[in-house]
């Protein structure tokens, strides 16, 4: 296998991780992510072209009933995802609410989206044709290019793909500059800058490989030349790529951050919330599921997920007070505070406050669990968050001081605040007589 082949896997590995990444957002995103189905069709599109071009699928299907099939499947893919990527750059770029006179570039959007659609099925209607017809098929090829150089039938039909895929770059590379020029976030323009360097080789390499190829029909290369050439070509299609797959991501990756925190968020606080859904089944929108399960719902964005998470616990609480002894407060406060002391803790409420809630909750789930009648709504502890990224927070730790809270030390704690409240009864007696 050599560099340019093994550059080929990696780079059509990437391509597909990154499609991978963006699919969820695709396909079960709202009406607004019609920007992120036309990137991610893109993504997809290009990673199925670059697999065909890999040494084993290549021969495989070069060597089918179908000589040169790959060629034919990879232009195929790749005007899919030009399209694709011709959708994303008018639906960023072709609207404009302001009155007045529109922008250049968004008349150069709109211009695209008129001719975009027609343009790439008349590439594929004329591809098609002219691979069956024209195009000397009779040995199978493995550098299409290179094998082929000097035949005015491949050379009419590459024609046809590159003029369709650099004017694309061209398009590309003309809005991504602008938008690079006026970006405003560092990483933003970081990513719109690779892009766009991305799309200049683009456009050189469709100019040299056409020049190539209508040079070649007058004056034939030698085997060597036309090889040489073929691969330093394929070389800096590696690097575009790399470039393209690298340069759309870069701006994504704020996001990164915030949905891993978001995953560690449910799974933290799953174990608190699936509990408080057990004892409280009709609570939550769905019946309460394995972790496993609600990590892949990917039906519902992580942050909505945790919202209703948060949601659902603190409506479980208040159901709570009912069955909770008004004494139960307090006695989760001497309990967190003495576990404080234990471990040399600082005392106060942001310190033992999540284990104070944690104490509570476990044993009002208690109380619950014997079947305690509903009252009056008993004390609870409060939080003092401003936001819900304020209260997610708060829940989190009180999720992790939940875990370490027995059945045992919490039934304990209710034990004892029900002696504290049949003294409390027993003093407000003894004061009345």
């Amino acid at each position: 296998m050599t560099p340019l082949d093994l550059a080929g896997y990696l780079i059509a590995g990437l391509m597909t991780a990154v499609a991978l990444w963006r699919m969820p957002a695709a396909l079960w995103g709202d009406e607004d992510d019609r920007r992120r189905r036309a990137l991610w069709g893109c993504y997809a599109g290009f990673a199925a072209a670059l697999w065909t071009k890999t040494r084993v699928v290549r021969i495989g299907l070069n060597d089918s009933s179908v000589t040169d099939l790959s060629v034919l499947i990879k232009h195929y893919t790749a005007t899919v995802a030009i399209l694709a990527i011709l959708s994303y750059i008018v639906a960023i770029y072709g609207q404009y609410a302001d009155a007045g006179d529109v922008p250049r570039h968004v008349r150069f959007a709109r211009l695209i989206q008129q001719v975009a659609a027609k343009a790439s099925v008349a590439t594929l209607v004329l591809l098609t044709v002219l691979f069956f017809t024209v195009v000397d098929r009779s040995v199978p090829s493995d550098r299409f290019v290179a094998d082929h150089a000097g035949q005015w039938g491949a050379t009419l039909y590459m024609s046809v793909f590159y003029l369709y895929l650099g004017t694309a770059s061209a398009v590309c590379a003309y809005q991504w500059a602008l938008a690079t020029a006026s970006a405003g976030l560092r990483r933003l323009r970081i990513g719109l800058g690779m892009m766009t360097f991305a799309m200049f080789i683009g456009v050189g390499y469709t100019v040299s490989r056409t020049l190539f190829l209508w040079v070649s029909v007058i004056d034939p290369p030698s085997e060597a030349f036309a090889l040489d050439f073929d691969q330093i070509t394929e070389a800096s299609q590696v690097v575009l790529f790399a470039f393209f797959a690298v340069g759309a991501s870069i701006p994504a990756l704020s996001n990164v951050r915030r949905r891993a925190k978001l995953w560690r968020a449910q799974v933290r606080l799953h174990a608190l919330w699936y509990e408080l859904m057990a004892a409280f089944p009709d609570q939550p929108f769905d019946p309460p599921a394995s972790l496993v399960r609600e990590l892949t719902r990917f039906g519902t964005p992580a942050d909505l997920r945790i919202d209703r998470w948060a949601a659902d616990i603190a409506d479980a609480v208040e159901k709570l007070r009912h069955y909770a002894p008004d004494t139960l407060l307090a006695a989760a406060e001497a309990a967190a505070e003495a576990a404080a002391e234990a471990t040399a803790a600082a005392a106060g409420r942001e310190r033992t406050g999540p284990l104070t809630d944690a104490y509570w909750i476990k044993a009002a789930l208690a109380a619950h669990g014997d079947g305690a009648v509903p009252g009056d709504a008993a004390a609870v502890g409060t939080q003092h968050a401003t936001d819900q990224d304020g209260e997610v927070a708060w829940l989190v730790r009180v999720a992790a001081a939940y875990r370490t809270v027995t059945a045992q030390r919490a039934r304990q704690v209710l034990e004892s605040s029900a002696a504290a409240a049949t003294a409390a009864t027993a003093a407000a007696k003894e004061q009345t007589a």
